[in-house]
């Protein structure tokens, strides 16, 4: 029980979360973290009111995402390719309302840099992956543009801690490892699911390290540090050598997070259930 409940509060802080009404909400769920700590606190359902609310997307949106450099500070998109700047203030938020739209269609994901506090990646509808830096006007803001980053959809990505890398995952089932040095082509690509890719993650401390789920019902776990090009034949078929692992028995895995603290821990949302699991492999 103890370990449930500071798994809980290290995964879990202010909360954000979009609706088919175009608004964004934030919660603030201290109170309820903190009733973790209490013995016998009451474990009945609470209605708690959003602690802010913008109300300025036109369409609802999928992508979001919290600063790692810049407390406070967060990034939201929409369906109809608008991505807002959200700057923290004493009480609230003052959110942009020019807003960053280079993309032609929906914003699927977005991701701050973990290391340069004003540059943030974009990935969308239209095929491709931009890079932004917030200090340039909205309209000049995007400073590289990666067409046809997939052949479809390009619906998540994820920014590495430690080396210049982007993981991107598409409607294609494709994994890609975009070198943020050197954009012209992806560094590596992996065809292992059957369907679109639903999200994507680098481990927190292993810089080669990353896990991918998708509508295939599969979560793959992965790994650049091996060199190896040949296949290996399991079954009678190839496995690529990179892929460590493989968790099964959700349906529609919806998303995937690493522990930020507990080696090797993932955490898989989906339909039907949601896993913590540790394997052996990382």
């Amino acid at each position: 029980e103890k370990l449930r409940r500071n798994l809980l509060k290290q995964w879990y802080q202010r909360r954000v979360r979009g609706s088919e009404k175009g608004k964004v909400h934030i919660w603030d769920i201290a109170p309820q973290l903190g009733s973790l700590e209490t013995e016998g606190s009451t474990k009945e359902v609470q209605k708690v009111k959003p602690f802010f609310t913008f109300g300025g997307h036109v369409e609802e949106g999928y992508s979001m995402d919290w600063s790692l450099t810049r407390k406070g500070y967060l990034l939201t998109g929409d369906c109809t390719r608008h991505i807002h700047l959200w700057t923290p203030r004493e009480a609230d938020w003052l959110v942009s309302q020019t807003t960053y739209s280079s993309h032609g269609s929906s914003v699927e994901d977005l991701q701050w840099s973990p290391n340069e506090e004003h540059v943030f990646a974009s990935c969308s509808t239209d095929k491709s992956i931009k890079i932004w830096d917030d200090r340039a006007q909205p309209h000049k803001a995007c400073m590289i543009t990666v067409p046809d980053a997939h052949s479809a959809d390009v619906n998540v990505i994820n920014w590495n801690r430690m080396e210049p890398f982007i993981v991107s995952g598409g409607d294609d089932g494709v994994v890609k490892i975009w070198d943020l040095r050197k954009l012209d082509t992806h560094a590596a690509l992996f065809k292992h699911h059957t369907a679109p890719i639903t999200s994507v993650e680098w481990h927190p401390t292993d810089s080669s390290v990353f896990a991918a789920s998708g509508e295939d019902n599969q979560v793959s776990l992965w790994d650049l540090g091996v060199e190896s090009t040949e296949p290996l034949i399991i079954d009678n078929q190839e496995v690529p050598p990179q892929l460590l692992f493989i968790h099964q028995g959700q349906e529609e895995i919806k998303e995937l997070h690493w522990h930020p603290h507990v080696q090797g821990v993932l955490l898989t949302t989906s339909l039907d259930s949601f896993n913590i699991f540790k394997t052996i492999s990382v």
